[in-house]
């Protein structure tokens, strides 16, 4: 079998997690047999200081790596980014390889690099939710989406931070040889769950504003205390002692959204997470999760997600229940 040739470039000050969680699927990944080269790149060969202090050899610096060589690129994110996009010998490089290269790939605010080069121009990408306002504003020509943990556009991959980059390379390897072998790395890594790219960064309750007043507090915390509750309008404004349109102006001024679009995301959340942990029927999880029926999980799934639900659990889950299904 041939061999694709991995490169996975760092800098000073890159975020060591970003480079060891994905390393480590397509090593596990090559260690079934399924013909991966893994290499790590710098400016230099030699020990390179990732941001926690914890030292990392690159075993090539990239004037020895031809840039027709690599098939697949993925670069880590960290605060050094800031320096690296001035590093000409390096960005020189990943210019003329990201022309060669099947794929491109991105970790956190790895994202900087690809965009600094013009490889994000035009596309849809992500990075760490804390520099997307940032990634931005510094490049106009990116069409930055904070929320996803992974965005694929074409060829170039972008994920959010951290942990998200090992969700990417799971991606990666099952773009190359397909759900099973994937499910397998993610089985022997412990990874119970492979999350879909459209997954957001945060839950909810976390990626929402936080609640100003004590009235719209009580709401959420209803909506929250029971996640699989109708959650109408009137039940939410006895909770807040509100009147409904008050509750509704209230609500969608702090948070941002208003309380049915929260409802729904909410959810959302729970039939996900029921789907990917249980084998129960989609009528019996549309129910508990506040859905009610199956062709309306269907409509919310297909309007918020792009995928149906049973192709969600098809995808998405847990080993586990696979094992004992």
């Amino acid at each position: 079998m041939q061999r694709r040739r991995v490169g996975f470039v760092i800098f000073e000050g890159f975020q060591s997690l970003d480079l060891v969680g994905p390393y480590e699927v397509f090593q596990q990944a090559d260690r079934q047999a399924h013909g991966y080269d893994v290499v790590v790149l710098a400016t230099r060969a030699g020990p390179v200081q990732s941001r926690s202090g914890l030292s990392v050899h690159a075993s090539h610096g990239v004037a020895d790596v031809p840039p027709h060589e690599v098939d697949t690129i993925v670069v880590a994110g960290g605060r050094g980014v800031d320096q690296a996009i001035g590093d000409t010998a390096l960005t020189g490089w990943l210019t003329a390889a990201a022309a060669h290269a099947r794929r491109v790939a991105s970790v956190c605010s790895g994202a900087f690099l690809l965009a600094e080069i013009g490889l994000l121009d035009g596309r849809r990408a992500t990075t760490h939710w804390g520099r997307a306002r940032e990634l931005a504003q510094r490049y106009p020509a990116v069409r930055v989406d904070a929320d996803p943990i992974f965005i694929r556009d074409g060829r170039v991959w972008t994920s959010a931070g951290v942990t998200a980059g090992m969700d990417l390379a799971l991606a990666l390897v099952e773009d190359d040889h397909g759900r099973d072998v994937a499910h397998e790395v993610a089985r022997q890594l412990v990874l119970f769950l492979r999350r879909p790219g459209n997954q957001a960064q945060f839950s909810v309750a976390l990626s929402a504003k936080p609640p100003a007043t004590d009235p719209v507090r009580a709401a959420v915390a209803a909506i929250h205390a029971n996640p699989g509750a109708r959650h109408a309008l009137d039940d939410l404004a006895r909770h807040a002692r509100l009147s409904p349109r008050h509750l509704q102006r209230r609500f969608t001024a702090e948070l941002g959204t208003p309380p049915a679009t929260y409802v729904e995301r909410v959810h959302l959340e729970a039939a996900q997470r029921a789907l990917a942990e249980s084998g129960d029927p989609l009528d019996a999880v549309a129910h508990r999760c506040g859905f009610g029926t199956a062709e309306t999980m269907r409509r919310a799934f297909h309007r918020n997600l792009g995928i149906a639900p049973s192709d969600y659990r098809e995808r998405f889950r847990s080993s586990v229940i696979e094992e004992d299904s």
